[in-house]
């Protein structure tokens, strides 16, 4: 994306005193990170990470307890009680903090810090998917009840590549000793550097002023700190108008960017294909031999059309949860033309997420997009286990370019919720932002 220029105003990224984990007082920093609150989806992955240490940061992002207000205070009472035992302390002064993270040849850098927020309107902060709202007011009451930005987002933005600006300050911040240093379990290596001198941050500063960004993982969380901000009258928002964020200059550390997978948890695979089956040429449908990798290659070959570009061969799905797979493409284009709608541009409408939304799950399969009917699974083997453990289907999707997301996201055209996930995500629990600190 374009980010220069094109924006009556830029990203203003300001320094705060970070929340950090005091390293005497728990077992090891790799034991009390997790990832995204939205990554941990299954009970299992959850209990491992309590498991891992008794102050892991998913006690906070995803407390446990028989009500949703029960949840948010038990969570608000746990970080009390961690920063009044010295679990949690604050940083000295207020940083920016240089955050890398790397396995073997994938390199993330990037600058975590308190972001003003904007709405898309006012061009600087670009999201490209929509959101649940359940979603949103959960993830609101619990930013009240603790009074802290528990998890950076992931913003990207353009730069110029080179060695200059942000990236200049970045890396002359890796070649000092870090904060911290830990490596979790998936492999990724975290550090951590503070960046405390006027000059450095005047030079983030000026680069940053009329840059835009895009929101690649975390619109729910946006969506949360525009609606507490909007709670706060302008007079008084003080730390409520910004957000904690970490961005990325994907010109000089390029992403990656992979599929959100559904599990419909009360369609069975049979009664999905018979829905299909019942309107006649709405799409081919094969049952694939192999196993998972082959399947997913196949359903690369038939999104992609074999083209190392991946211009695109038409819209394709994989369903799994009966043991075997099952591919579903070439869907009928008068079909598309009834139910995807026509007031969008083309390359929204071509999406996969979209005719998965509004032909399958809205005309053919009638499923309602409500926690309790879909859930929404990054890893491509646990949403096969989780539908064949409980009878469901899943439905396994391609990526999406990032070039077609960034320039839906110039239109103001945003994508099916649960789109893309881009990554690396930051860990969550290296670094919090306390509102009450401002």
């Amino acid at each position: 994306m374009n980010t220069t220029g094109s924006a009556e105003k830029g990203l203003r990224l300001i320094p705060f005193r970070g929340l950090r984990y005091v390293p005497e007082r728990v077992g090891s920093l790799a034991a009390v990170t997790s990832p995204p609150y939205d990554v941990v989806v299954r009970p299992d992955g959850l209990h491992h990470l309590e498991s891992a240490d008794p102050h892991n940061i998913v006690r906070l992002i995803l407390p446990q307890a028989a009500t949703a207000a029960d949840r948010h205070r038990q969570a608000a009472e746990t970080l009390r009680r961690w920063l009044a035992t010295g679990v949690l302390a604050p940083d000295p002064e207020p940083a920016l903090y240089v955050y890398e993270q790397r396995d073997g040849d994938v390199l993330q850098r990037g600058v975590i810090g308190a972001l003003a927020l904007s709405t898309p309107e006012e061009g600087v902060v670009l999201p490209h998917e929509d959101v649940m709202p359940d979603i949103v007011e959960d993830r609101a009451a619990l930013m009240r009840e603790t009074a802290t930005n528990l998890e950076p987002l992931l913003l990207t933005y353009r730069g110029e590549g080179s060695a200059t600006g942000t990236t200049a300050v970045i890396e002359r911040a890796v070649r000092r000793k870090p904060l911290l240093s830990t490596t979790t379990e998936d492999g990724f290596s975290h550090r951590l550097w503070s960046v405390t001198d006027p000059a450095e941050l005047a030079e983030i500063e000026r680069d940053l002023a009329n840059r835009q960004a895009l929101i690649a993982d975390g619109h729910h969380r946006w969506a949360t700190y525009l609606r507490l901000r909007e709670e706060h009258p302008p007079s008084a928002a003080g730390p409520w108008a910004y957000g904690l964020v970490l961005l990325v200059d994907t010109a000089r550390y390029p992403l990656q960017v992979r599929a959100i997978h559904r599990l419909l948890h009360r369609l069975p695979v049979e009664d999905a294909l018979a829905a299909l089956r019942s309107v006649p040429g709405s799409f081919r449908i094969r049952t694939l031999g192999g196993k998972l990798p082959e399947a997913l290659d196949a359903l690369t070959e038939a999104v992609t059309g074999g083209t190392a570009a991946g211009a695109g061969a038409g819209n394709a799905f994989l369903l799994a949860g009966d043991g075997r797979f099952h591919l579903v493409d070439r869907p009928d284009p008068e079909l598309l033309a009834r139910t995807v709608p026509a007031d969008r541009p083309e390359e929204w409408r071509a999406l996969d997420a979209t005719v998965l939304h509004f032909t399958l799950l809205d005309h053919i399969w009638k499923i309602p997009d409500a926690p309790d009917h879909i859930s929404y699974i990054h890893d491509t083997g646990a949403v096969v286990e989780q539908a064949e453990r409980h009878g469901g289907t899943a439905v396994l999707l391609h990526p999406v370019r990032e070039e077609v997301v960034r320039e839906l996201a110039r239109q103001a055209v945003t994508m099916p919720r649960k789109s893309t996930s881009f990554g690396p995500k930051p860990a969550t629990g290296l670094v919090l932002r306390s509102l009450a600190d401002g």
